[in-house]
C-alpha cells in the first residue's frame, strides 16, 4: 500500500492531540473523504484508532451489501441454470461456478483490476472500473454469486421428492410449481449455508485495498486504517484487536438479521424442528 508513506498537506490535524469527541467529529466519515483530510502522524490516541477504524467499516459494509444484494439474484439464476436439462445452459453456469470457486479471491482482485485497466485503455469513459468502489464490487459480486449459486444448487437438488409429487397431484406446473414449491423450499434449505457465505464475504472485503485496487487520498477500509496505525505506532496489538472487535460485532448483526429471515422462511414448521443459523467459519476458500 504505497499510500501509507504519503501525508497530503490539506488538513490541520497531522500532529494533533484531540479529545475523543473531537476525533469523532473530525474523522467518523474520514473513509469516504468527509472531514479531516490528513491522517494523524503523531500523538495517536486510542480514540483516533477506534474512530478511524470504525470509519473504514463504511467501505466494508458497502462492498458486502452491494455484492450480496446483486449476487443473490445471479446466484439463483446460476443454480437453476446448472440444474437445466440443456447443456448449452448447464455447462456455462457450471464452469462459471467452478472458475470462481476454484481460484483465490485475492487473485481474482488482481486479474479483475488489470482487466479493468485494459478496458479503460480501450474505452476511457469506463475508467471508473479501476476504482475500488466499482471494480472491487464487481469482483465480489461475481465471486459470491458463484459460491451462493453452488449453495442454492445443492438446496435445489435436496428438495424432497414428496414435495414435488404433491405439487403434481395438485396440478401445479411451470411457474406456479416453481413459485409455490421449488423456490421457497430451495431458499429455506439453502439459507443457513447462505448465511455463512454472507459472513465470509463481509470478512473478505478486507482484501480489497490489499490487492490491485488502490486507496484514493488515504480513504480506505477498516483494515487499511488498522495497518496504518500498526505501522505508525509499531504496536499491532492495539489496532488489530479493535478491528477484530468491530468485525465480531457486525458478524453478530448479520447472524441476527439472517436469523430473522430464516425464522420467517421456516414459520410453517414446528419450533423444535426448525433449522438454526450456526456460524461455521471456513478455513480455506
Amino acid at each position: 500500500m504505497g499510500n501509507f508513506g504519503r501525508q497530503p498537506n490539506f488538513g490541520k490535524f497531522g500532529g494533533r492531540h484531540m479529545t475523543c469527541a473531537g476525533a469523532l467529529s473530525a474523522d467518523w466519515l474520514r473513509s469516504i473523504g468527509i472531514g479531516a483530510r490528513q491522517l494523524p502522524t503523531s500523538n495517536i490516541t486510542l480514540c483516533d484508532q477506534f474512530v478511524l477504524i470504525g470509519s473504514g467499516l463504511i467501505w466494508n459494509v458497502y462492498f458486502a451489501v452491494i455484492a450480496l444484494s446483486a449476487g443473490f439474484f445471479l446466484a439463483m439464476a446460476l443454480a437453476l441454470g446448472k440444474d437445466a436439462a440443456s447443456p448449452w445452459l448447464r455447462k456455462p453456469c457450471a464452469w462459471f461456478i467452478f472458475i470462481f470457486r476454484g481460484s483465490p479471491l485475492f487473485i481474482q482482485f488482481f486479474f479483475g483490476y488489470f482487466l479493468f485497466i485494459n478496458i479503460r485503455g480501450a474505452f476511457p469513459g469506463l475508467g471508473v472500473l479501476t476504482s475500488a468502489g466499482v471494480g472491487a464490487t464487481i469482483v465480489l459480486f461475481l465471486n459470491t454469486s458463484a459460491y451462493s449459486g453452488e449453495i442454492f444448487h445443492g438446496a435445489l437438488r435436496s428438495i424432497p421428492k414428496g414435495d414435488l409429487e404433491a405439487a403434481d397431484a395438485f396440478g401445479l406446473s411451470g411457474w406456479g410449481r416453481f413459485r409455490r414449491i421449488i423456490w421457497p423450499t430451495m431458499l429455506r434449505l439453502g439459507w443457513p449455508a447462505y448465511t455463512n457465505e454472507a459472513i465470509f464475504l463481509f470478512h473478505a472485503t478486507t482484501l480489497v485495498f490489499f490487492s490491485g485496487f488502490p486507496a484514493v487520498q488515504q480513504s480506505g477500509d477498516a483494515l487499511y486504517y488498522a495497518r496504518y496505525f500498526a505501522d505508525r505506532t509499531f504496536n499491532p496489538f492495539v489496532p488489530y484487536p479493535i478491528l477484530a472487535g468491530y468485525f465480531i460485532l457486525l458478524t453478530l448483526v448479520i447472524i441476527g438479521i439472517f436469523g430473522l429471515i430464516n425464522r420467517r422462511l421456516n414459520r410453517h414448521l414446528p419450533q423444535e424442528v426448525r433449522p438454526r443459523i450456526r456460524y461455521r467459519p471456513q478455513v480455506i476458500r
